[in-house]
């Protein structure tokens, strides 16, 4: 969240960037740059594939399983690490993810999070939906 001055100056924290996205399909693509935008900035080279590959899955899942309203808006936000990058994906549903066997018709989506993250998680917001949580980093050891 950007802080302000006494001065009504908007001081904005580069260590966190937050876009709002409509709960449409195409917007995976649009979240998926921002996030290699992000990390690129950050001089997080070595983990900008996977993070944007993070990022698609979970803005994915967003659009496609959250049971809210169409319309409803979602949040990521990237927070920057020592070594890493925190991805969070907020939607306005409180369905929570649930890892599937894998087939025909999907399922790989949470297992190649698992497998390309240190660590991911699902957290509860202050209203209503939630927050899917994935933490990156270029040492592959956690915050």
């Amino acid at each position: 969240m950007p802080r302000t001055t006494a001065d009504r100056t908007v001081i904005r924290d580069p260590s966190v960037m937050t876009w709002q996205w409509r709960r449409h399909r195409r917007c995976v693509a649009l979240a998926r740059a921002q996030a290699r935008k992000a990390v690129a900035r950050w001089g997080l080279a070595g983990i900008e594939e996977p993070a944007a590959l993070v990022v698609s899955e979970l803005v994915t899942n967003a659009v496609v399983h959250a049971r809210a309203s169409p319309g409803r808006e979602i949040l990521t936000r990237f927070i920057r690490l020592d070594n890493g990058v925190r991805i969070e994906v907020h939607d306005a549903s409180d369905e929570r993810p649930v890892p599937r066997v894998p087939g025909d018709d999907g399922g790989f989506g949470l297992l190649l999070v698992d497998e390309l993250t240190d660590r991911w998680g699902v957290a509860e917001r202050g209203g209503i939906g939630k927050c899917v949580w994935a933490v990156l980093t270029t040492d592959g050891g956690g915050e």
